[in-house]
């Protein structure tokens, strides 16, 4: 078996569709025989988790599952090993800054809260 990183594509659609167009590109560790093989098993993962529901506003929320848009083979899983980079371009670098700082305080804060949860 190999150790493959898979993204899937979904795209978000509230109620009719009409506001920006949402997706939300998640990455997987699947394990499989073949590249062939990890591929399908992504595309079974994205198909098996569409979802349709209703928001607090009563709108249907719909997570249309697009595709399988990379694949990697993972030959070591080693401590630190890069396995996703993405260059982003930003018109307000202080504010992309500072949406990076409050997400490592949230994920501190969550880790922290737990903790003191299992105390």
């Amino acid at each position: 078996m190999n150790w493959y990183l898979a993204k899937i594509v979904f795209r978000i659609v509230c109620g009719n569709g009409e506001h920006t167009p949402q997706f939300d590109e998640q990455l997987r560790l699947l394990s499989a025989p073949s590249k062939d093989e990890a591929f399908r098993k992504a595309q079974q993962t994205g198909m098996k988790e569409e979802e349709t529901f209703f928001n607090r506003k009563e709108q249907l929320v719909q997570w249309q599952f697009i595709n399988v848009s990379e694949l990697y083979r993972l030959s070591d899983l080693i401590d630190g090993a890069e396995l996703y980079s993405r260059i982003e371009e930003k018109d307000d670098a202080d504010q992309y800054i500072q949406v990076v700082h409050q997400k490592a305080e949230s994920i501190i804060f969550s880790s922290s809260h737990q903790l003191l949860q299992l105390a």
